[in-house]
């Protein structure tokens, strides 16, 4: 992408609204625009961005097992009349009538919707185990939209649903995804951390959130410092063996949301154990059994020949919002600094004078060479906005390039997130950026 043809409004000043990190640095940085209280716009940069994340989520969910469908975001209210939840959602679910009166609404969640389809299909115990997932826009209408895409109305997710048996093969399912949320967030270069959760609107008895550590986190939570050491994806498990061990070693820890937290448990901890901080949720799983199959009237013939109800969990992963949440965790004064798995960019080659043979010469090969994966700042600009610019937009590197260097065959290259800085041969940049 060049930065002369690029559509990137970027902002110098921050916005009033803005009153988070990641908010701040969405709207100035030009990755998001708001068309309506909560509801956003996402811009190439940020467009980009939320991809990466998403393709992460779909290759590891992929990875355990599950399979990608596509529901609609309109839903029946017929549907979540069966499951009791439509009077007891409250007024963040947008209801609407068709034009002949017919009842629907915009999902927040597609329990209901799984289960029918699901229903539709499964006759046998041979039908089971299944885990569907897909990845939908949806939508909450929050009493006050705030933080950006952090807790916004239209957001986009990604939502498992399990099907099993029984009661052990749904404790399996669980634990599958509880492992591949770990691995998911670890992968993005986040240290999410499994805490024991209510269950709210979706019902239950077993749940965790995922939690990242941050200062300008929502909520306050209490962490084991064990958990902060521990490496998912150092663990590189098989999906279909046995996962209690792995999932154990996390759960044996103390780790708790505000709502969950246990002040006695809390404080048998060694002082030097304990970690008292703010957290941005970006999981949620749930085991809730029967909760909705039984009445939505999903059962199946099982090997004896009797009728059973499956056991089901579902699993969520608030996509757009982890943008944000990636954010929040990296990110300096001057700007974002990506993980390279999730950054738009890869590199931003920084032509310091146009017109220049030499500087246009290199840069114009450095370019080719990184193909689709740098956005090249070719821009009648001076030097120090640039820096800024891309230092803004958090590539994770920058190959600078001036007259002098462009000469002599070299470059600068810096790395974003650590702020080190190297003249090397135009080659070796290359190489350390591929690598």
């Amino acid at each position: 992408m060049r930065l002369s043809r690029a559509f990137l409004p970027t902002l110098k000043e921050t916005p009033a609204e803005a009153q988070i990190v990641s908010h701040r640095l969405m709207l100035r940085a030009g990755l998001i625009r708001q068309t309506a209280a909560g509801i956003y716009a996402w811009l190439p940069l940020g467009w980009r961005a939320l991809q990466k994340v998403e393709q992460i989520v779909r290759e590891e969910q992929d990875r355990a097992g599950a399979q990608e469908v596509l529901m609609p975001t309109m839903q029946s209210a017929d549907l979540w009349r069966q499951s009791g939840r439509y009077d007891a959602y409250g007024p963040e679910m947008l209801r609407l009538k068709d034009r002949h009166e017919r009842e629907m609404l915009f999902g927040p969640t597609n329990e209901e919707m799984v289960t029918d389809i699901f229903g539709q299909f499964a006759k046998s115990y041979r039908d089971l185990p299944r885990n569907l997932y897909h990845i939908q826009w949806k939508f909450r209408d929050e009493v006050r939209p705030r933080f950006g895409v952090m807790r916004g109305r239209e957001f986009l997710m990604k939502d498992a649903y399990s099907f099993d048996l029984t009661k052990a093969g749904a404790e399996h399912s669980y634990r599958q995804m509880f492992v591949a949320y770990l691995r998911t967030f670890a992968r993005m270069g986040l240290k999410a951390i499994p805490m024991r959760a209510d269950t709210g609107p979706i019902g239950g008895d077993l749940s965790h959130e995922f939690i990242i550590l941050a200062e300008t986190g929502e909520s306050q939570v209490f962490v084991s410092r064990k958990l902060l050491e521990k490496d998912p994806l150092a663990e590189a498990p098989d999906y279909d063996g046995d996962l209690a061990p792995i999932v154990e070693g996390w759960t044996s820890h103390y780790a708790a949301t505000e709502e969950m937290h246990d002040a006695a448990a809390w404080e048998k901890l060694p002082e030097a154990e304990r970690v008292s901080a703010r957290g941005i949720e970006v999981g949620h799983i749930f085991y809730f059994g029967t909760r909705y199959s039984q009445p939505m009237g999903l059962s199946v013939q099982g090997p004896d020949g009797a009728t059973v109800v499956p056991e089901m969990g579902s699993y969520g992963i608030g996509v757009s919002r982890l943008v944000g949440a990636i954010i929040e965790a990296n990110h300096d004064e001057a700007g974002i600094k990506w993980p390279d798995a999730v950054a738009p960019f890869r590199a931003a080659v920084l032509n310091l004078k146009p017109g220049d043979s030499a500087c246009d010469s290199l840069c114009g090969q450095l370019y080719a060479s990184l193909a689709h994966d740098a956005v090249y700042d070719d821009r009648d600009e001076r030097a120090g906005r640039k820096f800024a610019d891309a230092d803004l937009m958090g590539h994770p590197w920058q190959v600078i390039v001036g007259p002098k260097g462009a000469a002599a065959g070299r470059v600068e290259l810096k790395r974003r997130m650590t702020g080190e800085r190297h003249e090397v041969s135009p080659e070796d940049a290359l190489g350390m950026i591929k690598g």
